[in-house]
């Protein structure tokens, strides 16, 4: 019998073969759309960059399932035009700061099917759509104060922080109880410049704080930082850094406090991609593992180290007692 096709069958199957490579393979799903608002500076070496280098690595770890629009440095007053901005194009938006919260609120009630997430947001109105994440820093600031205490010569110790709402005056507080804590004759110096970003406010309020005898100092700021490392290098005193712990990388840091900013930032991400996201208040701090929430003094001595994990201990258990973050 010959192998050779009928010649209709032939043509019958050059067709079928033609129209079969036209056919599309199955399309992968579409990435997951994120917007985020970081209100100040990528680079600043605090809240923001910690926050950034979280989304950096949601990045990586989501490759293609992800796609990404960031807005940067956004005054107070024009948060609400850009979370429109990006609410209108992503599924989930991240707003940065507890700054956003307000902003965040309005714009949500406009885009319901729009999930936000707020990275630093606090118990308040609640929204179905609206996920906010509280870093605890109160917590974490009663640890930074009682490392402050260990690591002053002079008995001194100072705090600045940016926008004098709830949280950053909280965590003010905490810090000099903390510092408190561990020397019950320390003196405490609390600043607040009114905006996280101005360097010669933060400058200065540093400068009037070592005037008084401060020689390690504690901060919530973004860009204002420089100013308060401009101050500390012109008068040998050091400072505990936030947010990121980067122990050997500036002499001018003896310590760090973590604030998991870009672990929230990964959190949320992570859910919305795994379809767990989930609307509504969720505290993190010390409860939630070093990565959310931790202290390290480098180069600590056993005892220092010990004193420190004791602290950290009793404020999970709710030995110590601070304000809500």
């Amino acid at each position: 019998m010959s192998s050779l096709l009928p010649s209709r069958a032939l043509l019958s199957f050059t067709a079928l073969a033609a129209a079969l490579a036209f056919v599309p393979a199955a399309r992968a799903a579409d990435p997951l759309k994120v917007g985020v608002l970081i209100p100040g500076s990528k680079s600043d070496k605090g809240w923001m960059e910690s926050g950034y280098d979280g989304l950096m690595a949601a990045e990586k770890a989501h490759a293609d399932k992800i796609k990404v629009q960031m807005i940067e440095n956004i005054n107070y007053a024009d948060m609400e035009q850009a979370l429109t901005n990006l609410a209108s194009k992503n599924a989930l938006v991240i707003g940065i700061g507890g700054q956003t919260q307000a902003a965040v609120m309005k714009v949500a009630k406009r885009f319901p099917n729009t999930r936000f997430s707020i990275v630093g947001g606090n118990k308040g109105e609640s929204l179905p759509n609206v996920a906010g994440y509280d870093v605890k820093q109160a917590e974490i600031a009663f640890v930074a104060g009682a490392a402050a205490a260990m690591l002053s010569k002079s008995g001194a110790v100072s705090y600045v922080g940016g926008m004098e709402i709830p949280s950053i005056v909280n965590a003010g507080k905490e810090f000099g109880k903390g510092a408190l804590y561990i020397n019950p004759k320390v003196k405490y110096f609390e600043s607040y410049t009114g905006d996280f970003d101005n360097v010669a406010k933060a400058k200065e309020a540093t400068l009037a704080a070592i005037g008084q005898g401060a020689d390690v100092h504690y901060h919530i700021l973004n860009l204002g930082l420089r100013g308060m490392e401009q101050a500390a290098k012109e008068k040998s005193t050091k400072i505990i850094g936030s947010y990121t712990d980067r122990c050997g990388s500036d002499p001018l840091y003896p310590a760090y406090s973590i604030t998991g900013v870009g672990y929230e930032v990964q959190y949320a991400i992570d859910a919305a991609v795994a379809g767990t996201w989930q609307a509504g208040y969720k505290p993190f701090g010390l409860a939630m593992g070093p990565k959310a929430s931790d202290m390290t003094i480098c180069g600590a001595t056993p005892e220092m180290k010990a004193k420190i994990d004791a602290i950290k201990k009793d404020i999970e258990s709710g030995k110590i007692k601070v304000l809500e973050g």
